[in-house]
């Protein structure tokens, strides 16, 4: 497993917690400490120095995410890889489920459903599975594509998935952005042999509380950008590989649910680059044949209130 962190002091124990608890005990992390200025490289050298399947790694100065990973891929020497952000946890059966898959399927990689956590005043309680996750992950299919099973496109985060490591080569992921792993996710999808599918729930997915996760920043343009840029770039990668069905499901899951909130930002946000950078990113997706075979469905954007 690859746990990438940067100033996640207080939340990095338990993703640590959740490996250790781990059925399947024969896992190995490297821990790449991002250049962090609180405890993060303490608690990362104090789990490495304790349990030798950790393995600390450090940056003298923040990469980003992208580089964090990128980093930790070219030491990788296990049979399979997966990520773990530091901030999140795994299911007990996260590992065992995911590896006994591909075992048994003898496919590239097995994507699985994931839950946000959200700070309840007490603590971080984990929600109900998404429908567009759902709608990736579930009914369990062994040997699958994204021609065949084209909502998979839906699942674009990387630590909901565990891949042969080989797979891995001439892979990486983009650096100094933000939303580096959608266009990484659309290539395993479009680059696979075959690939699975499960619908269990294998990661808790924590929101912080003081909205201080990459995801809740998208009010800021710079932010905004990278945002559009990696949506931009996976309905690229499916359209170039002729997956026209992924690019309609991808487009449709956008407007019922990325658009919608963009464009409410927009109409207080104080910069109009703004909301220009949101009507041509529309615009662009307009001009995609598959536009006109899109149907957004109105009940997603709802879930995104949970």
């Amino acid at each position: 497993m690859i746990v990438p962190g940067r100033d996640i002091a207080a939340f990095v124990p338990a993703a640590l917690d959740s490996l250790r608890a781990q059925t399947e005990p024969r896992w190995r992390a490297i821990l790449v400490d991002d250049g962090s200025a609180d405890g993060t490289a303490s608690v990362f050298a104090e789990a490495a120095a304790s349990d030798d399947r950790f393995r600390l790694v450090r940056h003298d100065e923040p990469r980003g995410l992208g580089a964090a990973r990128n980093t930790a891929l070219a030491l990788v020497d296990t049979p399979y890889l997966g990520f773990l952000d530091g901030d999140d946890e795994l299911s007990p059966t996260a590992l065992a489920r995911l590896i006994g898959t591909l075992e048994r399927s003898g496919s590239d990689f097995v994507a699985a459903a994931y839950v946000r956590s959200r700070f309840d005043g007490d603590r971080y309680a984990p929600g109900r599975v998404q429908p567009w996750v759902s709608a990736a992950t579930d009914p369990e299919r062994l040997g699958t594509t994204i021609f065949a099973h084209p909502k998979a496109s839906a699942n674009i985060v990387a630590w909901s998935k565990i891949s042969r490591a080989e797979f891995w080569h001439g892979l990486s992921f983009p650096e100094g952005v933000a939303y580096e792993d959608q266009i990484v996710a659309q290539l395993m999808y479009t680059r696979a042999r075959a690939f699975d599918v499960i619908p269990d729930a294998v990661v808790r997915w924590r929101l912080r509380a003081d909205g201080s996760s990459i995801t809740q920043g998208k009010a800021k343009l710079p932010v905004l950008r990278d945002y559009l840029t990696a949506l931009r770039g996976g309905i690229a990668v499916l359209h170039e590989a002729g997956a026209s069905a992924a690019v309609t499901a991808r487009i449709e899951l956008i407007l019922a649910m990325d658009v919608p909130p963009l464009q409410e930002i927009a109409g207080t946000h104080p910069d109009p680059a703004y909301a220009a950078e949101v009507t041509a990113f529309i615009d662009e997706l307009r001009a995609y044949p598959e536009f006109a075979d899109a149907h957004p469905d109105p009940t997603l954007s709802a879930a995104l209130s949970w």
